[in-house]
């Protein structure tokens, strides 16, 4: 179930799970100090960031790569 939620999903579903946690910090009488917004800042687009540069998408098969690989012999013709 986790590896069919595309990559614009995870990063909504952390954006939504931060405003909750905020909002309900607030509720629960918490002061927003610029400390305080700071860190929800921080925890709330750091890992955002982190995975949007650390998860690549598949490299691209080139124009060459792709009629090497299809002019390329069979190992069950090389024998």
């Amino acid at each position: 179930m986790w590896k069919h939620l595309s990559r614009a999903q995870w990063v909504a579903a952390w954006c939504a799970a931060t405003i909750v946690i905020g909002a309900c910090s607030v509720v629960a009488g918490a002061t927003m100090s610029l400390g305080n917004g700071a860190v929800l800042l921080v925890a709330g687009l750091g890992p955002i960031v982190l995975m949007l540069c650390v998860w690549r998408r598949a490299p691209v098969i080139t124009v060459a790569a792709l009629v090497d690989l299809v002019n390329r012999p069979s190992r069950e013709d090389r024998s």
